[in-house]
């Protein structure tokens, strides 16, 4: 054993070098080298005199028989399959019917495996090899494939255009020419002008290279923890797969054997493929890799559990309690205890702060193209303080950029200009379309005072804020706040009763009365059609024997009533045909959609069908035609929305649409401020023509049937290109927002921040938290927070203090409204959209 221990050792050396030849010559050595493996009957390719199959018929070792059968496939595959692979299911074919369920059983084929593994795997089958064979073979196979991959990987290293190979292991930097020695690893380093590592960062080197460098040494990084990963979880399949007696065999095996990581290895690759379990000791799994997969898989999990403390805001002195770390030990197994305080303030935070700050780098590659919005969402307390969110919106994404306190900027209007002029510059003005601002405080001039210092740069309002305002507004009218308190009065009975609320949900198959919208006026009229729709399932309900044999019976008298009183419920069926329009466009204004092609077109739908519905009754009609006219002109409406519109393929080819006319010159206005160059002016007239007229590739059947199922902004992509000035004006046009409103609004944390005295590391580490908090909101949100139906102005669950369920006879305690008694009259935002204003300045908030 000890002679055939030492020739194995031989053979590996020897396979080695005539690798290394066949590389010389460009020939591959196996899978992990050129994403694939030759068949083993061809050897490493063909026309190639030394292949797999010669070299492991040269091993005395293997046996005559082995060698023999191994032979004769080879013999056979190469007339039957040429070059082609054999795969697994073509070994499995190739099995004897006797005993077959048995080698099916046994053949545990790993996603990695190569032919040269599953050829390996049939002749231990066939002619009953010795493990410790096939053990050596696997061993020789994977050193093999190890050594073609590290050299493949090495020769394509794209840090190599930036350098040039010396002698031996050193290299030149092409900026700043300074040798290094190391290789190509610490010229990354250098390169990416990270310090921590011992080597002198470049001086010379460009922004743009050292930020695709330090990509590379992070995704280099993330790979090993991932492989990390993947190893433990091979390794605990593995563990759950073995038989008590073969965990006994593994602890009592030779130390000597146990000891060497290759044949470890190899040996937990035939661990299943043994004809018979006890023909061999089982071998012991390797203690290093098994160590190294647990801290990988406990990364991880650290990573999980930090987004999860970051994204809820919760205190770090969670992560010391008791109870948090009985639900760690559950589970991560004994032992694990998830990340400390320490740990979440310093490394989880800055290294998903690093992560966000990379991908929000490559949204902004799209910039040049699409341009982008920068959304300015504020909060104010009517006195003295003033706080500005600032975010940007493309086509890619958007991101939360930072938070400001406007209030010393309010002195005077230039200190609101620097303000503003600051993100501009932060974002680029070249990438800019426009700034979208609520009406939350009084900008003043500001907006006239950029448009004159930046030409190309558009100031809109929040079409979010004004739709709901106007939504605001018809719910003050007389008749239609009658009926919604009314209507109220069935709700809070219901949902102030545990057994009739129950009953409800029983009877309306768990389907919840009350809607929740992301305004207090959204939740008015969703909850208004609600209890519409559900009128006569709740008429049942109450007149039910189950109902009218309990002790609420009497007490619901009033529901009854109004349940039964048809002039109301015509009276909510006006509201809601009336209200519907509007939600319709707050849905497509609203949770981020470029749908600035839209708005000019939904608006017109509005006014024409309130006037239709209520063509005999002037007055009616009046009342909301002034609330919505008024609002859409004096508030709403930008020049941008009659540009976008004219751009927009679904109208433009429209023959129903009529109000070409009215926005042809807000159009052209808009056109001039774009196009600023003379270049881009120069075939603008000919190139609008094409457009109207659907010639060249706006003609084009593919470009026809686009019109109406493709956003605009993609369309003028795709078939714009016999337009290039026009198309780069549209893109970048219809590409836009119009709403604030793009994700849910939490200013607890911001609150904190800019409310308590605090000293310069406390604020810049709740301004990072912020900045983490939003922005792994941003990117979590459609899936957690939306109703599962879709509905971007509703949300999931029901809000418990709106006036829909709130106990009008119990005391109410200090709200949320009592505390930022300007919440409402900022925005009108429904408490769910506060989550973090349940907090008072004096709350902790990340434990600080």
């Amino acid at each position: 054993m000890h002679n055939e221990k030492g020739s194995r050792e031989t053979d590996k050396q020897r396979l080695s070098v005539v690798s290394c030849q066949h590389l010389a010559h460009g020939a591959p050595v196996g899978a992990a080298a050129c994403g694939s493996m030759p068949s083993m009957a061809m050897g490493f390719s063909s026309g190639h005199e030394h292949g797999w199959t010669e070299l492991f018929l040269c091993l005395p070792w293997l046996g005559a028989e082995a060698r023999a059968v191994w032979g004769r496939k080879a013999g056979a595959d190469r007339r039957e399959m040429g070059d082609e692979s054999v795969g697994s299911s073509d070994l499995l074919a190739a099995q004897p019917k006797d005993g077959s369920a048995r080698a099916r059983k046994q053949l545990a084929f790993h996603e990695t495996d190569t032919p040269v593994h599953l050829q390996i795997y049939q002749l231990q089958l066939e002619i009953q090899l010795p493990r410790h064979k096939v053990i050596s073979l696997l061993s020789l196979v994977r050193h093999l494939h190890y050594s073609s991959k590290v050299k493949k990987l090495r020769e394509r290293d794209l840090c190599w255009e930036y350098c040039d190979k010396l002698d031996g292991n050193k290299v030149r930097c092409r900026f700043c020419h300074k040798v290094l020695n190391g290789g190509i690893s610490r010229l990354k380093f250098h390169l990416s002008q990270i310090p921590s590592k011992g080597v002198n960062p470049c001086t010379k080197v460009k922004e743009d290279v050292t930020e695709k460098v330090k990509a590379i040494i992070s995704a280099k990084e993330e790979y090993k923890e991932f492989q990390l990963l993947k190893r433990q979880r091979v390794a605990e399949l593995s563990v759950h797969a073995k038989r008590p007696h073969e965990v006994r065999s593994s602890r009592s095996a030779s130390p000597g054997r146990a000891n060497s990581p290759a044949v470890t290895h190899a040996g937990e690759q035939s661990q299943l493929l043994s004809p018979e379990p006890s023909s061999a000791p089982v071998l012991k799994t390797s203690g290093g890799a098994a160590n190294r997969s647990r801290a990988a898989s406990e990364l991880e999990a650290e990573r999980c559990i930090a987004e999860f403390f970051f994204e809820n805001k919760l205190d770090y002195g969670i992560a010391d309690s008791g109870s948090y770390q009985h639900m760690m030990e559950a589970l991560g197994g004994l032992g694990f205890r998830g990340p400390s305080p320490d740990a979440l303030r310093d490394k989880w935070l800055h290294k998903l702060k690093s992560e966000i700050t990379q991908r929000t780098k490559e949204i902004e590659k799209d910039w040049a193209t699409t341009g982008c919005s920068i959304l300015a969402d504020s909060w104010t307390d009517n006195k003295l303080k003033a706080l500005i969110n600032f975010s940007v919106s493309s086509p890619m994404g958007t991101f939360f950029l930072k938070t400001v306190d406007a209030s010393p900027h309010f002195k005077t209007h230039r200190g609101l200009y620097d303000l503003f002029d600051e993100v501009i510059r932060e974002v680029g003005p070249e990438n800019v379309v426009q700034i979208i601002v609520d009406k939350n405080i009084n900008y003043g001039s500001i907006d006239k005072l950029i448009m004159q210092n930046y030409n190309t740069i558009f100031w809109s309002p929040c079409a979010s804020f004004c739709i709901n305002s106007m939504l605001d507004d018809f719910s003050k009218i007389d008749w239609v706040n009658q009926c919604i308190c009314q209507a109220q009065t069935i709700t809070r009975f219901i949902y102030n009763n545990k057994w009739v609320l129950d009953f409800m949900r029983k009877c309306m198959a768990g389907q919840e009365l009350v809607c929740s919208g992301i305004t207090k006026s959204v939740s008015d009229f969703l909850t208004l059609k609600s209890l519409l729709r559900h009128r006569s399932k709740l008429k049942q309900m109450f007149h039910s024997p189950e109902f009218s044999s309990s002790s609420y019976a009497s007490r619901s008298m009033p529901c009854v009533e109004i349940l039964n009183d048809d002039e109301l419920w015509r009276a909510v069926e006006e509201i809601v045909a009336v209200s519907e329009p509007l939600l319709r466009v707050m849905r497509d204004v609203s949770g981020g959609k470029a749908a600035i092609g839209y708005i000019y077109e939904s608006m017109t739908k509005v006014t024409d069908s309130i006037r239709t519905y209520y063509i005999m009754d002037e007055g009616k009609c009046k009342s909301f035609l002034d609330i919505v006219e008024q609002k859409w002109q004096t508030e709403l409406h930008s020049p941008l929305h009659s540009a976008a519109a004219f751009l927009s393929p679904s109208i433009q080819y429209n023959p129903e649409v009529k109000f070409f006319s009215s926005i042809k010159e807000e159009f052209y206005h808009v056109l001039d401020k774009v196009l600023t160059t003379p270049d881009q002016r120069q075939d603008i007239t000919s190139q609008l023509h094409a457009f109207r007229k659907a010639q060249g590739m706006f003609g084009s059947n593919i470009a026809k049937e686009a019109r109406n199922n493709t956003s605009p902004g993609m369309w003028w992509e795709q078939y714009g290109d016999s337009a290039p000035s026009l198309q780069r004006a549209a893109v970048r046009i219809t590409s836009q927002v119009c709403s604030t409103l793009t994700f849910q609004r939490d200013w607890g944390i911001i609150l904190q921040n800019h409310y308590e005295k605090r000293n310069k590391l406390d604020k810049e580490a709740l301004a990072d938290q912020a900045y983490v908090h939003y922005n792994l909101t941003l990117h979590s949100e459609p899936k957690t927070r939306k109703k599962s139906d879709g509905d971007p102005i509703a949300l999931e669950g029901v809000d418990m203090t709106s006036p829909w369920v709130e106990d009008s006879d119990g005391p109410i305690l200090t709200q949320w409204l009592d505390r930022f008694p300007s919440a409402l009259d900022g925005g009108d935002l429904n408490t769910r959209q506060f989550g973090g204003s349940i907090f008072g300045t004096n709350d902790n908030l990340f434990g600080l």
